[in-house]
């Protein structure tokens, strides 16, 4: 079954939702390697079924498998690479922990680390496409603790190499959307650390044959801004709910001219934002005239998982709903 992705303001999901089901469970079973990898998967399936249907319900666009697999961003995939250990305990923010993983050898894939979980969301879609969504090589950088290469251009290629070998799995399985998120980028905003990530995409997004999308948010994006814009992609997707719209006016001033993943619905809160409200947000974004609606992909800031499901799936309805209006009206 096919979808046709609307031409102006599609909607579409950042990458994680609430873990559903026993989700939760079933990771604490893999990681006390009381069921193997392929079990894991099969395990997590259910969970993504509830996802999926969620979205479906919606009426989102372009889906994901709500990372369900996933308890942090880096971790994860630091399981499954060779050259990690586990780590200590380290504060995110607030009361948000996570294992920084140490790297202690040579990095290297040993086999796929998201394909099985998209490749069954892919069967479940109803038709939608599903972004493949991958932690880029900057934040596996930056949120592991290095023991043994002692170069950060060393260790940045070589997590650039990984996520490329496994892109180009998934672009031989048709994917259509590929997302490399770099939440780390934004807490330092400076035009060498810009430039050192460049190089990575330059790799990793050379000759493939998919929208390239990197996923940005919080920091000081206004500051980044003009450091990124040459960067191999064809969107970026950035927060600007939680951070009261303040970008808009530098999109502006830099000429920004790529697709963008406009962040609509604040993931940070508990309130619902209205159909109204999230409208008046497109406008603000339409009436800079910098780009048209066929370029704008309506989204949340980032991830939903910090929220409760109910919570996540009515900011998702009312932003469907906001951007059908808008469709209407651009």
């Amino acid at each position: 079954m096919s979808y046709e992705v609307p031409k102006k303001f599609p909607t579409t999901v950042v990458g994680s939702y609430p873990k559903l089901g026993n989700a939760s469970e079933i990771i604490k079973k893999r990681d006390r390697n009381e069921i193997s990898e392929g079990e894991f998967h099969e395990k997590i399936r259910d969970s993504i079924n509830e996802v999926v249907k969620d979205y479906l319900d919606a009426g989102i666009d372009i889906i994901s498998d709500g990372e369900q697999s996933r308890e942090d961003m880096v971790v994860y995939f630091a399981q499954r690479l060779k050259g990690y250990n586990e780590g200590d305990w380290v504060r995110i923010f607030d009361n948000v922990y996570f294992r920084k993983p140490v790297i202690v050898g040579k990095l290297e894939r040993i086999k796929e680390m998201i394909i099985t979980d998209w490749l069954y969301t892919n069967k479940i879609s109803n038709g939608r496409p599903v972004k493949l969504i991958i932690t880029g090589p900057y934040t596996m950088l930056e949120w592991s603790f290095d023991l043994f290469y002692g170069d950060r251009r060393e260790i940045i290629m070589d997590f650039a190499k990984i996520i490329r070998e496994e892109i180009l799995e998934g672009i031989r399985n048709g994917a259509k959307y590929v997302q490399v998120d770099e939440p780390a980028l934004s807490t330092r905003p400076w035009k060498e650390e810009a430039d050192l990530l460049k190089e990575a995409l330059d790799y990793i997004f050379k000759g493939i044959d998919a929208k390239r999308i990197v996923h940005i948010c919080y920091g000081k994006l206004e500051r980044l801004l003009p450091y990124i814009l040459d960067y191999p992609v064809d969107q970026f997707d950035l927060e600007f709910k939680n951070s009261n719209f303040r970008l808009l006016p530098y999109l502006k001033e830099y000429g920004y001219n790529k697709e963008l993943g406009y962040g609509v619905v604040d993931v940070h809160s508990l309130q619902v934002e209205s159909v109204n409200e999230i409208k008046e947000a497109i406008d603000k974004l339409m009436k800079l005239d910098i780009i048209g609606p066929e370029k704008v992909y309506i989204d949340p800031d980032c991830g939903l998982k910090l929220l409760p499901r109910d919570i996540a799936k009515e900011k998702l309805i009312n932003m469907v709903k906001a951007a059908k209006i808008a469709r209407e009206q651009y």
